[in-house]
């Protein structure tokens, strides 16, 4: 039997498919060829995991890389394909591929291009929160897999822990030094940022607070941002890898070099429930239950504002009271919770 399965297209949606790739390779084993098909952006995020037999990198951004995309998936004699994606293109993909089962949720007018479809919950025409970790892992179910555990997984490979490991040295620091790491970026848009002088201070104040290095981490669009975080904290144990080799790989090894995390609502953050990183997490437009990752060691901090969670990607109102009036000192009790709850379990 070989299966297609249609990867999400972004960081943390990748990384929320893993419970449902290991469930897949758990329930098959070697009876069955499991073929990831993803876009080149999220390659990375599964780099070292064990569950994809083969990987297929497609584009579709014009009409001719569409088709070319079609002709090769049909190469590919799939009996079944399991799309984790919602779109309709991807749906229209499956069906041209000539895979004889296609599955996924009914949405975007799809439903005509599956063979075995499944239903979002709703309330009076409208979508309820639902976590992408469950959506994936039902659309798994229905070729009769089962798993025992919602919580992501993933590794890293030796390139990226070397290269760590010369970041490290950059830094001054032995290889087993642990250190608190905080994401400040987010590619849904301005909506869900945290203003960057409230990181600043909260790096500053944790620095203070514990003999603990604060590393930055950032993309290549958030380098000039990490810069004025670290610059602006004005602590020589706050540093950012604005200056590094950038990748995917060497924030995943950040993380799970690290004591804590604290984040944005954005793609890196599921990398701390991946790692098994205690993290904070900073909510404004969103709803935590649409991203829920079951991370048993987390805390989501959100303002109850009369105006959201509104889902923009930009603040309609021009305020942006959801992120702005999120205090350090609130983000800042519910790190120190986190950090003190692991550093008694070293300790003991």
């Amino acid at each position: 039997m070989r299966i297609g399965i249609f990867l999400p297209n972004w960081i943390g949606d990748v990384v929320m498919a893993t419970p449902a790739l290991r469930a897949l390779r758990e329930h098959f084993g070697e009876t069955a060829e499991l073929v990831g098909l993803l876009r080149p952006n999220v390659a990375d995020v599964l780099a070292g995991t064990s569950w994809l037999d083969e990987t297929v990198q497609y584009t579709r951004k014009t009409t001719r890389g569409f088709w070319r995309t079609a002709k090769e998936l049909r190469q590919q004699r799939f009996d079944t394909i399991l799309l984790l994606t919602n779109s309709f293109s991807t749906a229209l993909l499956a069906r041209l591929s000539g895979a004889q089962q296609r599955i996924g949720f009914a949405m975007h007018g799809r439903s005509w291009l599956l063979t075995d479809c499944l239903y979002a919950p709703a309330f009076k025409g409208n979508r309820m929160p639902f976590s992408a970790v469950q959506q994936y892992l039902e659309t798994v179910e229905v070729l009769g897999v089962r798993t025992e555990s919602r919580c992501p997984e993933l590794t890293t490979i030796s390139k990226d822990e070397s290269l760590t490991d010369d970041v490290w040295k950059s830094f001054g620091w032995d290889a087993d030094q642990k250190v608190i790491v905080l994401n400040t970026g987010g590619a849904y848009g301005a909506g869900k940022s945290w203003p960057s002088e409230h990181f600043s201070e909260l790096a500053r104040r944790l620095a203070t607070s514990h003999d603990i290095p604060v590393l930055v981490l950032c993309g290549p669009a958030e380098k000039e941002v990490a810069r004025g975080i670290a610059r602006q904290a004005d602590h020589p144990r706050v540093v950012s890898l604005a200056e590094q080799p950038l990748g995917i790989g060497l924030s995943k090894a950040c993380v799970r070099r690290s004591l804590l995390m604290v984040t944005t609502d954005s793609g890196p953050r599921h990398f701390a429930a991946a790692f098994k990183v205690p993290a904070v997490t900073l909510f404004g437009p969103t709803d935590p239950r649409w991203s829920d990752n079951y991370h048993p060691d987390a805390i989501n901090v959100q303002l109850d504002v009369d105006c959201g969670p509104c889902a923009k990607r930009v603040c309609p109102l021009k305020h942006h009271r959801c992120m702005r009036e999120l205090s350090v000192s609130h983000v800042l009790v519910a790190a120190q919770s986190l950090l003190q709850r692991q550093l008694n379990t070293q300790a003991a």
